[in-house]
């Protein structure tokens, strides 16, 4: 009774990241053409609850042929729209967008300093760079170029930046069409959208460089939001399209593909060296984790159990929560680890607890002894429940009442779960263009990881950006955000040790690419980064 009394009086996640936005954003509009005051607008506002398919080339009855990959070629570009504050409420201002969106790290926090000597060698600009850059023509100098009776050319503006090469300054004018079209999409004029997202599919593909691509899905995402907007779909699923394709990966291509990215085995070995050192002389361990895959932390945990000399486990017990359609996969998983363990001489046990959605969890659910040190690693799986408010705090509120010695939350560091759609749009559009950055330098083309990797990552793209309500299942709010909702449940962040600390940096530099990971000191939690753009979080807490 107590416990319920506790969460019903406490704000959801959701709210909190609401009151976030409202403490910490200026409500002023990210596309500011001040000195353009035409009102324009094709339909009234209004909000549908349908998704489908995006609208491909083929469809578009009124496409100019003309408009072919040549750069010669011109395009007419509309009017930009008057600010309307009422039409994008909470949208930041060009200044906020650039200081806020992929902001650099605070440079005296950071633990592995080394410049990286391919960006002082190499004059590439990064994926997400330059986004940025588009972003700030775009606001710099829209409401001055961009009318509706003229035709761009390739460089509408008549200068380029300084040192950038032909294919950079084209990559910038492509994202300089996006920005346009997602003005024009929040503003409800869909016709003058949907030819700048033609035109920006026609010079893109899922086979061109990372901005190229970058483009082509935010292109796909805006196009399925017209559709649903003018009511041209039906209503679609709830299903999180973006775990399904995580959950449906085969385990050795999902291994393959965490050897290659620097961050995850960065993230799982912080993790696990501070587990270890909360439970050092513990002879009965228990492992809680909330999403299992193919068990790679429990293996790396074992490992370190099993060479323990001082202290030798008695009993080592995993229990893994998932729901029913993952059972034969977490089976196997379990599986897996008991043939390990026995390799290892390490007792061990194997839970499984499924269900079909976390409001089932119940406290009797992991059988907890008096005399085991109990820990739970969180590997992203808390932002798969923001959009379920009453699943997440189930969740919590049993982890609370087993009171685990620590907990160990793997999260994104980015905020995509804003209310207003532009910002969701440029939240999204720097962090996920970070990410393919990353795939692009990591990964080789043809690689079917990467293949795989994109795939998941456009499934999130089209969700962030063409739906809402209870169709927006991808959700991430930043470590600050999760500060206050762990609060709530008494939870008391820890600080990783040096230990845990030297591990992320030596892991950092097995990697080839290792010089352009961040990982910096946020409070008592690590950020790790990719060229200077935070990514994911890992944070550690204790229950009091």
């Amino acid at each position: 009774m107590e416990i319920n009394h506790f969460s019903s009086t406490h704000h959801s996640l959701e709210q909190l990241m609401f009151q976030e936005i409202h403490e910490n954003e200026k409500v002023s509009n990210m596309f500011n053409n001040q000195n353009h005051h035409q009102k324009q607008q094709e339909q009234p506002e209004q909000e549908f609850e349908v998704i489908g398919n995006f609208m491909s080339l083929e469809d578009n009855i009124n496409f100019n042929p003309c408009q072919q990959k040549n750069n010669q070629n011109k395009v007419s570009i509309p009017k930009p729209l008057q600010n309307n504050m009422q039409k994008m409420p909470l949208s930041l201002s060009s200044l906020e967008i650039l200081r806020n969106h992929g902001s650099r790290f605070n440079k005296k926090n950071i633990i592995n300093t080394k410049t990286s000597s391919n960006l002082e060698q190499h004059q590439n600009m990064s994926t997400e760079e330059i986004i940025r850059v588009a972003g700030t023509r775009y606001t710099q100098y829209s409401s001055s170029h961009w009318s509706e009776n003229i035709c761009i050319q390739t460089h509408p503006y008549g200068f380029d930046f300084h040192g950038l090469t032909e294919e950079q300054n084209r990559d910038i004018e492509l994202a300089q069409f996006l920005f346009s079209a997602a003005e024009r999409v929040s503003f409800q004029q869909f016709e003058r959208a949907k030819k700048l997202l033609f035109y920006c599919q026609w010079n893109s593909s899922i086979t061109g460089n990372s901005v190229q691509r970058i483009v082509f899905y935010f292109s796909q995402a805006l196009l399925e939001r017209i559709e649903k907007e003018t009511g041209r779909v039906i209503k679609g699923s709830e299903k999180n399209e973006e775990v399904e394709l995580i959950q449906n990966m085969d385990p050795k291509k999902a291994l393959s593909c965490h050897q290659k990215i620097p961050f995850n085995q960065v993230m799982q070995f912080t993790g696990i060296q501070a587990i270890v050192e909360h439970v050092m002389f513990e002879t009965k361990i228990h492992l809680i984790d909330l999403n299992i895959k193919s068990g790679v932390q429990c293996i790396t945990l074992m490992q370190a159990l099993a060479d323990r000399k001082d202290c030798m486990v008695e009993i080592f017990k995993v229990t893994a929560i998932g729901v029913n359609s993952c059972k034969d996969k977490i089976e196997e998983t379990g599986k897996n680890l008991a043939s390990f363990a026995v390799s290892l001489n390490l007792p061990f046990l194997f839970k499984a607890i499924l269900v079909e959605d976390m409001l089932e969890i119940k406290e009797d659910d992991f059988q907890i002894e008096e005399d085991e040190a109990v820990a739970v690693y969180s590997p992203y799986f808390l932002r798969t429940l923001i959009s379920r408010q009453e699943s997440l705090e189930n969740l919590m509120r049993v982890i609370m009442y087993i009171k685990p010695s620590i907990m160990i939350v793997l999260e994104i560091e980015a905020s995509l779960n804003s209310p207003s759609f532009v910002n969701r749009f440029v939240e999204a559009l720097f962090h996920y263009s970070a990410f393919f950055d990353i795939l692009e330098t990591c990964i080789k083309e043809e690689d079917e990881c990467r293949m795989m990797t994109e795939g998941i990552l456009s499934a999130g793209i089209r969700n962030i950006v063409a739906t809402e309500g209870s169709e927006r299942n991808v959700r991430n709010v930043k470590i600050d955000v999760w500060r206050k909702f762990f609060a709530r449940y008494r939870m008391v962040e820890t600080r990783f040790s040096e230990a845990c600390n030297y591990q992320a940096e030596l892991v950092v530099k097995k990697f080839e690419y290792g010089n352009f990971c961040n990982v910096e000191k946020n409070g008592k939690c690590l950020i790790l980064g990719w060229k200077g753009t935070p990514m994911h979080s890992i944070s550690a807490w204790r229950f009091l």
